[in-house]
């Protein structure tokens, strides 16, 4: 039987876990359906610049201090040649990997303006699948080099008289994975990162670089054995309703059942790192996730587009996505910010259509429940992660995606510290459809005599956003008196940010 506890969260601003990096709220673009065109670049729109550049997205990705993009893959760079969209002369090529014309207008130069214009760090994923080390560092000097090379030469020619700048830099994209172009052995990935990271770090050695991994013994002995010292990051992927083949989505329930397995992969590789002497050195870039996998069904056999590339249209179908989608997007934040210490990036996939926190459409756009979120976290939780545990806890009995008994928290929770010092927790409540109860255990000394609660719920598990309809969304902040002794209450299904102290 589910019960209903009152949790306790155990608060002592003494034990700090670490400052968590602002790039754990990171995002990721690609170029499949309309995420790039009629997405973030939409020349000709009204609501577009003179660039092609969608203001309404920009806007809206400054509102959640978006501090770094992937792109332009996923599976889109395993076939991609960077050289083809660069220059007053685009050479449109046939993409591999989502089978469709890429005209290749949006290159690496609009790829940075938009970095600039959103103000966040540019993140390029390089084609280790069709390409290899001497294109990924050609690109190197394309984007950081001075003056020399013909390729920073070029960039030059083209206007740019300044380098990019990139930092980050990812060597692949899940070439693990027999289906992507391009795949490689354990053994095969480890050599091939090593090469390519040597021409790379060669071009400019201040880059730092990331490369496909996943939570696999041998593949990340191989991959660290031969390239450890070389890295900086280590690269993991989620989608843990996966819907490929079949848009059959998980409702409420399994979708909570999926946020027990939220940090399986990072205690994994966080061990192996350990093992190898390099978590000092390493950290971990989960550098696409999202609840929900995209839908692009008969890729690989599909004769006529109407079997595998009509079907994408449902990934844009804005009643799909509600409250279990942002519930799960607040746990998975909360992970990352506990796992400060060797989590430093994370790449929400992706966030502009298709799964995305954002829709567009030609008269404007759609903030899906997942957007509330971030700006939920972005915009109120402290930088200081604490170390806190609980006791009580409850735990709700619900059914996986199969049907199956299965049991979870009814509450997640994190403490964090603010800049000005003030305590700051998030709190999720899973629960579908029963408010709950925490209460703040505090080790002593000065307590907070209020706090100011933002709550993002619905109606419902199944509210959603769109069109000129808004089921989700955070509601107008509360502030209330607080004394040691009282509990906080939280709604049905909802996300939480708490603010104590007398800054309010």
């Amino acid at each position: 039987m589910t019960n209903f506890r009152t949790m306790n969260l155990h608060i002592d601003t003494r034990r700090i876990k670490g400052k968590r990096d602002a790039m754990i709220y990171g995002h990721f673009i690609e170029h499949f359906h309309r995420q790039i065109y009629g997405g973030i670049f939409d020349p000709g729109n009204p609501l577009s610049d003179a660039e092609g550049f969608r203001t309404d997205v920009i806007k809206a990705l400054r509102r959640i201090k978006v501090p770094v993009l992937r792109w332009p893959g996923g599976c889109f760079v395993s076939a991609h040649h960077w050289k083809d969209a660069v220059g007053p002369r685009r050479v449109p090529g046939f993409d591999k990997a989502w089978r469709v014309e890429e005209p290749n207008t949006f290159g690496t130069d609009e790829y940075i303006a938009f970095c600039r214009k959103v103000g966040c760090e540019p993140y390029i994923c390089t084609n280790a699948g069709s390409g290899g080390a001497e294109e990924m560092s050609d690109w190197v000097e394309y984007c950081n080099l001075p003056h020399e090379g013909p390729w920073a030469k070029q960039r030059i020619a083209g206007g740019h008289a300044e380098p990019y700048g990139v930092k980050y830099w990812s060597i692949g994209n899940e070439n693990y994975l027999g289906g992507e172009i391009g795949a490689k052995s354990a053994a095969e990935w480890g050599r091939f990162v090593t090469e390519s990271a040597k021409m790379m770090k060669r071009v400019d050695p201040r880059i730092e670089l990331s490369a496909a991994a996943l939570a696999d013994l041998d593949w990340n002995i191989n991959l660290l054995r031969n390239c450890g010292e070389r890295l900086r990051w280590i690269s993991l992927h989620g989608y843990w309703d996966g819907l490929w083949q079949d848009n059959t989505f998980a409702g409420y329930e399994a979708s909570m059942v999926f946020t027990n397995t939220l940090e399986d992969q990072v205690a994994r590789v966080r061990g192996l790192l350990a093992a190898m002497g390099l978590q000092k050195r390493i950290r971990i870039a989960f550098d696409e996730w999202n609840l929900r996998g995209w839908h692009h069904p008969r890729v690989d056999t599909g004769l006529e587009p109407e079997e595998y590339i009509t079907p994408r249209d449902l990934n844009d179908d804005n009643r799909c996505y509600t409250m279990a989608d942002a519930v799960f997007t607040a746990c998975f934040l909360n992970m990352a910010n506990r796992n400060c210490d060797i989590v430093g990036m994370a790449n929400f996939a992706p966030v502009v259509n298709t799964r995305g926190c954002i829709y567009t459409h030609k008269d404007g756009i759609v903030l899906r429940p997942a957007y509330h979120v971030f700006d939920l976290y972005v915009n109120n939780l402290g930088e200081t992660v604490l170390d806190t545990y609980t006791s009580d806890d409850p735990v709700l009995e619900v059914r996986d995606k199969a049907g199956n008994r299965a049991e979870t928290g009814a509450l997640d929770t994190i403490a964090t510290l603010n800049a000005e010092g003030g305590i700051v927790i998030a709190a999720v409540n899973k629960d579908a459809a029963n408010p709950r109860e925490f209460r703040v255990v505090w080790p002593g000394g000065s307590i907070p005599s209020g706090y100011c609660i933002h709550t993002l719920t619905g109606t419902g598990t199944e509210s959603c956003n769109d069109i000129d309809h808004t089921g989700a969304a955070p509601e107008p902040p509360r502030a209330a008196a607080y004394k040691p002794e009282d509990t906080i209450r939280l709604l049905p299904h909802s996300v939480n940010i708490i603010r104590f102290g007398a800054d309010l």
